[in-house]
Formats: C-alpha cells, structure tokens, sequence
C-alpha cells in the first residue's frame, strides 16, 4: 500500500536562494547605513600649500605705491608772453631766491611803456600849464579886485561928506545924487569882482586835483607796465633745485605756459595714488609702514585729494621720524596703509582656495596630516597677506591653502 508523502516547503535550493537574497539586503543596507561614501581624491603633498590658523592681531591695510617729492615745489609760470632772449642757467642747478632764471623780450610791451610814460610827461606838463595860467587869472583879477576896493572907498568917503553938505545944503541934490549912486555901483563892483575871484580860487584848486589824480593814475599804470616788463625776468621764487627747465634761446613762450620747477630740498613726501574703492575709509592720521635699506620707516597721511581721475584718488604722506637717509626724489616706495589699528582675531594666509570656495569651505588637515577633510568655514575681513576667521577654524589647524581649481566635488584628499 502506498503512502503519502508531505510536500517540503523549504528545498535546499529555496533554502540557497533565500539565504543569497538575505545576504544582498544586508550587504546593501551596510552600504548605506556603515559604509564609507566620501569621494577621495590622493594628492601630492608637494604640489599643494598648506598653512596653519593661528591667533593674532589682524591688520586691515592695503599695499599701495608712493613716489618721493619735495616737500615744497614751485612752478615756473610765464606770466608775460614773449621771445627767450637769454637763459642765465641750467636744469639740475642749484638757485638762491632771487636768481634770474632767463629773460623774455616782448617789444609791445616795451613799446607801451614808453608810449605811457610819455604821455605822462605830457600829463604833468599839461598841469604846470593850467596852474601857471590860472594863477595868473586870479591874479589879475585879484589886482581888479583891490582896484575897485581903492575906488569903493573914494567913493564911500565923497558920499560920507556929501550926506552932511547936503543936511547943510551946501551941495546940489543932484551932486548928493550922483555920489551916492557911484558909491553903490562900486560896492556891487566890489562883490561882484570878489565873489568872481573866490570862484576861481576854488576852479583852480579843483581843476589842479584832477590833474593831480590822473597823473596819480597814470603812474600806477606805468608802476604796473614797470611791473610787466619786469615780468619779463623769471627769478627764482625760492632757494632750491631747478628740477625742470624747457626754454630755448629764440623760443616763443606765451603767457601761463609752465617752463619749469624749482623744488625745495629741505624735506620731502610721498604722493600715493589709491583706489576709489577706500575713500571713504583714508583720512588725515592714518599710519603706514615701508621698508628703504633694509629698514623699516612709518608715514602718516598729511592730506588727501578727494578728486577722482581713472578711478583713484591721491594723498600725500609725509615722514614721521624725518626722511631716510639717502632717499631721492622721484623715488617709488611700497607703502603699507593700515586702516585700523589691529583687533585680536583668528588668522589664516591667504591662498588660491578662496577663488574656488568664496571662503565658505575649507580642507582641513588632519592631525595625522595623512588626509584633509572639507569643512565648512566663515571668513571676515582680508588683507594683502591673511584673512579673518570668524568661525570653524581654531588656532593651530592647518588647512590646505592652494586652489582647489582641480578637485571637483571631492570630500577627502588622501595626502601622499
């Protein structure tokens, strides 16, 4: 009799199967729960820089480039226009204040001179005219004057006598009559002649002070045509260097044409040119340092231009312990300007990475310096030689600084 047989549910096969699947689950869930999924990427440590963070104070300045100059410079203007007649010296020379430098010659305004001073004389003899004619007019009329006072007082004394001859009736009305009326006609002759005389007096006086104030004038004009034609010298102003000097003998030179400089040797500064971008932040007072023969110097901003040409603006700077020694005009220095006075921060030089990261990541090495892993990273202010660290950094990190131009996404650089 036959029996029946149970079917088996688990095979050896279904057992296999079941047991490779499992085994691929569990694989797959280490991977992605255990597993290490960093992207790697093995770096030569010579070709990339690596830097170190580290405390200290973090100056805010700019590098920037200034020239020596004088202290003081005066330009050569030509004040009167004229023909280079003769050049007295050099450029390169030294001059005392005073020396003249070169003559112009300009025969219009030689010309002119002579031709007021003429009629200056002309003027002054135009008044010894006018006085010695009115002074004889008034005195001719003055001598009118006592001739009709002579005969006023004939006249008075006839008609004093008459008037008691005539209470006496030892005269005629009509002679009483005619004394009378000579002796008022020559009383009104008398005002008359002396009111006339005071007029002149007083004509001769005024027309003389006109006379008087235009020769006045006259000889400030020629005071100021004195003062052109002595225009026509270019005297040194001040004691110095004559730097410059474009003249040539038979040279024309017309008026405010600069031909020149002189400049004072007794103190210097440094002109700097400086980006628009700082000009709110640059003022009178502020510090900086450069290096001349192996020597480090300071300067101070003295004053500041704040026009803008080709997106900068100049200051001048001026030595705090004096020039150095040696030091030329026309020389170019490299200044450091700081723009604060330091604050205690954390530091880390600048590199290459920060084209790639915006200074938001950074690798940082591990203390076995066998691999650098990204890390998030805040940065503040920078400077020509280091940047601000606000946060994820501690002193004593390092970090690789080059660029990570090649790197990609990569998480982990594997340092061999």
């Amino acid at each position: 009799m036959d029996r029946v047989l149970e079917k088996k549910k688990f095979t050896p096969k279904k057992i296999a199967l079941i047991a490779g699947v499992s085994l691929v689950l569990i694989t797959v869930l280490y991977n992605l729960l255990f597993a290490d999924h960093t992207s790697k990427l093995n770096v030569d440590t010579s070709r990339v820089t690596i830097g170190m963070a580290q405390s200290g104070l973090f100056q805010d300045f700019i590098a920037i480039d200034g020239t020596v100059e004088p202290l003081k410079s005066f330009f050569l203007d030509i004040t009167e226009g004229g023909r280079v007649e003769k050049i007295y010296t050099d450029d390169g020379r030294m001059v005392e204040k005073g020396d003249t430098i070169l003559k112009l010659s300009n025969t219009t305004l030689q010309i002119d001179f002579m031709t007021r001073e003429t009629q200056l004389y002309d003027l002054m003899n135009e008044r010894q005219n006018s006085e010695i004619s009115m002074k004889q007019d008034l005195i001719r009329k003055q001598n009118e004057l006592a001739e009709i006072e002579y005969n006023l007082a004939l006249a008075e004394r006839t008609f004093n006598r008459n008037k008691l001859l005539i209470a006496e009736k030892v005269i005629s009305q009509e002679e009483y009559e005619a004394s009378k009326d000579l002796y008022e006609y020559q009383n009104k002759r008398r005002a008359l002649a002396d009111r006339s005389v005071k007029q002149d007096t007083q004509l001769m006086r005024e027309r003389l002070r006109q006379l008087d104030e235009s020769i006045r004038r006259m000889t400030a004009n020629i005071n100021m045509a004195r003062g052109t034609l002595n225009n026509l010298y270019v005297i040194a102003p001040i004691a110095g260097q004559l730097s410059t000097l474009r003249a040539e003998v038979g040279e024309s030179k017309s008026p405010g044409e600069n031909i020149g400089q002189i400049d004072d040797l007794n103190g210097y500064k440094v002109n700097a040119s400086v980006d628009q971008h700082y000009i709110s932040r640059i003022f009178p007072g502020l510090t900086g340092t450069f290096d001349f023969n192996g020597t480090s110097h300071q300067v101070k901003v003295a004053k500041l231009f704040p026009e803008v040409q080709n997106n900068t603006f100049r200051v001048d700077m001026e030595f705090l312990n004096g020039a150095p020694q040696g030091i030329r005009r026309g020389q170019t220095l490299q200044l450091k300007l700081n723009l604060n006075d330091g604050a205690k921060a954390v530091l880390i030089p600048r590199g290459g990475f920060y084209q790639s990261t915006g200074g938001n990541w950074i690798f940082v090495v591990d203390d076995s310096g066998d691999f650098a892993v990204k890390r998030p990273i805040k940065l503040g202010r920078q400077n020509p030689q280091y940047y601000e660290v606000i946060d994820g950094l501690q002193p004593g990190e390092k970090v690789v600084l080059s660029s990570y131009e090649s790197y990609g996404d990569i998480d982990r650089l594997e340092l061999k």
